[in-house]
Parts: structure tokens; sequence; C-alpha cells
């Protein structure tokens, strides 16, 4: 697959990571996958990742890759969420489908270290077996229940293995090598099973099996946790020794990660998701130590400061993935909401793999600038070059708010603090004063995308506002009197306002559109018309050279659908007073996004997703409104279309979620045509930029992929 010139800019990590898997063979050979669709991989240890193509592999956040136990080439991973089990024989470079005799949507795959001709997969309702190294499979028999963890028994007879496995309705075993299944649960205080790992070595005539049930708090007692089987299963104890937590207050500790090898079975890891509590024991649990503390308040941080514990001084992330080196008990990778971390000695110390400390700055610490290391998670919904000095570039960012850049984009600041948020959703420059910049600050992400639209992520009690900065980003102030505690998702200036007096325009989600005459330092409500009383969400605003002022306003649904109500674009021609909803002879139930010629104010170009029926895809009017055409249909979320500032009849169609091939196209006659360009990696596209001193550069900001610096047009 060609790159053909596409590299990722901005900040690295920032977002969640999951299934992190280390080569047996090699310790430096790693992969993991990003929650919205991509896969990494690295080959130094994880100094530096590359972004798998779409292409070639996409990322599953259920299966964890499994590299083949004697053959250094081939590993296996899954394809996508509930995809197919792919296979690489080149390290995990290039990838094909293993088989198409087992089912997509395995979570679990197991294959015997001294007999690779014995593979076991688990799913969401037990799993199947291979006696033929994956040539043919069989349904597993007695066994059921979502699986957790396979182990393949090293002590039993190679012919004749046995195999366990830890389901949500309890621990199974099998005698002839995963054909025929029993429960094996006696001692377990819940059938439940969140995490089932074993370890068993022939040399030292040990197995070891460990499984982590659901943890509950009975008449102020604690039940559940970590147990631990050394009879083949046939009984569990706890083994929650000295010094594992049990409970935070009145929560129960729900260990869902478990790691151990078949080298040291004794060694254990146990993590929490929420909290990111990490044990160690090397009595088989009758004993733990925590290892891993990433935050400076603590007085025991072992792991390497990034940017968020330079500046905060951390705090303890969720953790999204484990793994551990099957040859290396001290080797173990864990990933969270937010970082990549790394041991090599046990969990004494962790490196952070998910960003760079640029060198010459001594010791990381607040002010400091991050280097990209490829492994880019993050949703940016812009991307900015400053218009008085261009080295200094600017990213607008989900979940990490803000980045600013003084060296054409080759190192970031991270920038947090009040006013700034969790998410910044646009910047807005003064065209006459250097350095004067307004931002619409969110706490609500990933407005209009279907996290949102789905209620997944949607919560009515999140607030926003907008700040201003006088120093190109360095600080900022609130600049929000007038405003409703609502997420701000755009802001826009007019050019011809007075310097002193600048007019401003922000859209607050769920509350319209305001205006502000004194440059922000007041609102006040200019919806007159925007919407219905019952959808307001607007999520972006766009003035014209000509002076007309356009809003879009996108989905009332917040989980459950509930028709068009109020979604759609709106017109004013009159600086805000009045609007006029201009799609009615189209209504749209989830518009995401839209632009306008900047040559003419009624040629529109309007994204849509499906939310009833197939109604996604990319709409034009060329008559301002009053009739609308499908222009394109290239996946079933259309996000919008970017127009070439300089060849205004360039045209760029962006896809997000679940869009089948690449997820940005161009059109050079104002949409007739399309090609794909099927060189960017990464496939959530949502908005193009330009370089404004080399227009044959575009800057591709993505749903999760952060922002890909690359050509205006692919031959």
């Amino acid at each position: 697959m060609r790159n053909l010139g596409w590299k990722s800019t901005g900040l690295s990590g920032g977002g969640a990571m999951y299934t992190p898997a280390i080569s047996p063979h090699d310790p430096d050979l790693m992969l993991l996958n990003c929650d919205m669709g991509a896969a990494y991989r690295t080959t130094d240890g994880g100094k530096t990742w590359q972004m798998l193509h779409h292409e070639r592999l996409l990322s599953s956040t259920e299966l964890r890759p499994v590299f083949h136990p004697t053959d250094p080439n081939v590993v296996f991973a899954a394809s996508g969420w509930r995809g197919p089990l792919m296979v690489s024989r080149d390290r995990g470079e290039t990838w094909s489908r293993f088989s198409t005799e087992i089912p997509n949507g395995i979570l679990e795959l197991a294959i015997d270290p001294q007999n690779v001709n014995l593979m076991i997969a688990g799913y969401r309702d037990g799993g199947y077996f291979s006696m033929d190294a994956g040539k043919s499979w069989r349904r597993c028999r007695g066994l059921s229940g979502r699986v957790s963890g396979i182990h393949i028994d090293q002590t039993s007879p190679p012919s004749k293995r046995r195999c366990f496995a830890g389901t949500d309705r309890g621990v199974f075993a099998s005698s002839n090598s995963g054909e025929n299944w029993n429960e094996a649960s006696k001692g377990l205080p819940c059938k439940i099973v969140q995490a089932f790992v074993g370890g068993s070595n022939a040399e030292i005539e040990a197995c070891e099996l460990y499984c982590s049930v659901e943890s509950k708090i009975v008449d102020g007692k604690f039940i559940g946790g970590i147990y631990r089987s050394d009879d083949f299963g046939e009984t569990w104890i706890e083994a929650m020794g000295e010094g594992i937590s049990r409970a935070d207050g009145l929560s129960p500790r729900q260990y869902t990660y478990l790691l151990t090898t078949n080298k040291k079975p004794l060694t254990i890891y146990a993590s929490t998701s929420f909290g990111g509590m990490v044990y160690k024991s090397d009595d088989g649990g009758q004993s733990w130590h925590q290892t891993m503390f990433r935050t400076k308040i603590s007085g025991r941080l072992n792991v390497e400061p990034d940017y968020i514990i330079a500046e905060t001084g951390g705090w303890d992330e969720n953790i999204s993935g484990a793994n551990i080196n099957p040859v290396n008990p001290d080797h173990v990778i864990l990933t969270t909401w937010m970082t990549c971390n790394i041991t090599k000695d046990g969990g004494k110390t962790w490196s952070s793999s998910h960003t760079i400390h640029e060198s010459g700055q001594g010791p990381p610490g607040p002010g400091h600038r991050w280097v990209n290391d490829g492994l880019v998670v993050t949703t940016a919904w812009h991307y900015y070059v400053d218009p008085f000095q261009h080295n200094r570039h600017y990213i607008a960012y989900t979940d990490i708010g803000f980045a600013r850049s003084t060296n054409g984009g080759e190192s970031w600041y991270w920038m947090h603090g009040k006013p700034l948020r969790n998410t910044t959703y646009e910047l807005a420059f003064d065209p006459k004063v250097p350095g004067r910049i307004w931002a619409a600050f969110s706490d609500l992400h990933d407005i209009p995308n279907m996290n949102v639209i789905s209620g997944r992520h949607y919560w009515p009690e999140a607030g926003g506002g907008v700040g201003i900065s006088e120093d190109f980003g360095v600080n900022w102030i609130d600049s929000s009197k007038g405003l409703p505690n609502r997420p701000v998702t755009s802001i826009v200036l007019d050019p011809k306002s007075p310097k002193d007096a600048r007019v401003l325009y922000a859209s607050c989600f769920e509350d319209g559109v305001y205006k502000s005459i004194d440059g922000g330092r007041s609102w006040f409500k200019s919806s007159d018309g925007v919407g219905v009383p019952e959808n307001a969400r607007v999520c972006r605003l766009i003035l014209h050279q000509d002076g007309t002022l356009f809003v879009l306003v996108t989905s009332p649904t917040k989980g459950t659908l509930s028709g068009t109500a109020g979604a759609g674009l709106y017109r004013s021609t009159d600086d805000g007073k009045r609007w006029e909803w201009i799609n009615s002879s189209r209504p749209l139930h989830w518009p995401k996004d839209f632009d306008v010629d900047p040559r003419d104010s009624s040629i529109i170009y309007l994204g849509a997703g499906d939310l009833y029926g197939q109604e996604g895809g990319l709409y034009k009017t060329t008559d301002g409104g009053e009739t609308w055409s499908r222009i394109v249909r290239k996946g079933p979320e259309t996000f919008g279309a970017t127009i070439n500032p300089v060849r205004p009849d360039w045209v760029y169609l962006c896809l997000t979620e679940g869009a089948p091939g690449p997820g940005l196209w161009l059109s050079k006659d104002q949409g007739e045509t399309w090609e794909p360009m099927r060189g960017l990696p990464f496939r959530n596209a949502m908005r193009v930029e330009f370089d404004p001193d080399d227009d044959s550069i575009i800057y591709v900001c993505t749903f999760g992929g952060s922002v890909w610096k690359g050509p205006a047009f692919e031959e």
C-alpha cells in the first residue's frame, strides 16, 4: 500500500488504546489497536509506531493479536468490529483472511506452543477448535458463554491436551484438546468470569489457573475478585492475598485484566479497568504489591512523564488493555484511555510509549514540547496555520482540548486548564491583530458524531464557553458573559466589523446562536428561527464573504429516534436577526457538516449520515437551498465536504464511521466525478485544511486518527 507522502502530525497518544500484544520472538515487535478504527505496529520497542493502512487491517478492541509460538513471522489479529480473523506472514506488515471456516467476531485465540496444530478460538457463546493449524474447525461441545480467556496446559499429553476457558458462565475444562468441555467452577462464589489466564510448565510440573470473578459487597463483606486453581480446575481458592485492594470505599474493585506466562506461572499481574490499579504477585496471589504509580502526588511516580504528567502531575487513568511477553514475565504493556506504557523490569519502571519528549529541554516539565511518535489516536476538528506567523500551528482536539506548535508542527505544546475544557471545536482569528484568537470550548466531545447522537456519550449537564487569547494561544481568559453554560461548537468572526468592537457569532449546543458586538466581552441570543424548541443542537457556523450567515442544526436524537424536528441548515441575511430553514425541500434526519462555495453563497454542500434508512451522503444546492440533490454516497456516514479555497472546483468528501473503503475522496469538477485518495492510511476523515504557503499540501482532520499532512491530490 503506497503512503504517497502522508505523515501524521500533532500530539500522539491522548485517546483510548486497546488489545496490545508483544512478540515472543522479538520483544521490539508489538501491535495494538485504537477504538476509532486503526491498528498500530512498532518494531523498535515502542519508540515509534506505524498506523497500518485501513486496507490492510482495521482495529479490533476485542481480540488481542496472537503471535505464532514457533514461526516469528506469523501473527493473527481480527480486522474491524466483529470482523474476520486475519493472518500476517511478514511480522504484521501485510494481512490476509486466515480462514473462511471460522466465524467473524473472535474474542480469544490460543495456539499450543508445543503442538501448533492445536488452535482454540473463543467467541460470545462458546468456541471452536482446530487440530490442523486452522485448516478446519469444529465447535467446542459443552463450552458456553462469552469467552474471556483460554489456556492449553503444557503439562498434559500433547496428543490429548487439557484445555481451560473462562466465560461469563463459569470456568470450563476439556481433557481432549478442546473437543468436549465440562464446567470446572467449584469454589468460585460467582460464575461471571471477567478475566481468565493460565500458566503451565512441564519442566517444573506446574499448572496454575487464575480467574477474576465479579466482585460484590454483601453484608459488609467483600466477595469475589481473583481465584487460583492448582489442581486443573477441580477446586478454586481465593488469591486476594495481602497487598491488593478489595474495594474503593463502598465500591468493590473489579479486576478485569490478568496476566501470567508459562515461563513463571506463579508470577501474575492483576489490573482494574477504572482507576488504573495495577498489582503484581510472585507467589500465585498469596501476596501482592502495587506496581504502577502515575501521579507525582503519590510520591512514588514510576511512569516516565508524558505531557499529562508534566503539565498536571498526572492522574490514575483507566486501563483499557494489557498483555505480557509470553517468554518474559518482566515485559508487560498496558494501554489506557490516554496512554501506552511498557515495563521491562517487572513493573519497577514504566516507559511512556505514546509520545516523545523533545530533546534539549531538560527533564520533562510544564511548558515543554512533545513530538509525535506515530501512535495517533485523537480526534481533531480543525488544523490552523496562524495567519500572521506561519510557523505557528494550532489543533482543535477532542478530549485533549488544544495544542499549539511554534515550529511548523515539528513539536507541540499541550494546553490545558480553565477556560479550556475537554474539547476545542473551533478557533477564530482577528484579521488585523496578531495573536488575538477566540476559541469554542466544550465539556462534551464528538458533536455531531454517533457517540453523541446515540446517547452513549451525551450528558445534559455538559458545559462550555468561549475563550480569548492575545498571545497566540499561550494564555486564555474566559469570554463567555451572556452565554449559557452549554457546549460551544463553533465560532466565527465578521472581518468587516471594527477592530475594537469585533462582531462574533457562537453556536451553543442545544441553545442556538449567540452574537457579540464587543469582541466577545458580552453575548446575546441571536437565534430567531433556528431549529425548534425541542432541538437547537447547533453544531457549525459559517460566515460567507458576502455577509450571509449559515448555521447547521444536527439530529435531535439522544439515543432514540425522534424525527427531523428542527434538524437542518439555516441561513441569515440580516446579521443573525432572523433565520430561515433552507433545506425544507429535502429534510435530513442527521445532517453533520457543510461548506459554502467562496464564490457564490447559493452553492452549498451538505453532509448527512444514515439514521432513518439510507439517506446518508453529500447533498448539493446551486440555488440557495430551493432544491437539493444527493451527488454522491460512498458510505453510511458522510461527515461533509471541504472546498479548496484556491481551486474552488475541487471538493473533498469526508466520511466518518462505517466507511467501506477510503474516507477521503476528491472531485475536481464540483462533485460531478470522484476519485478516492487511497494513500491516506486512516478512513475516518472529517475536514480538510490548507497550507497557505503551499497549495499542494493539505491537512486532514480525522475522527480518531489525529491530523494527516499530505498531497492535495494523488496521481
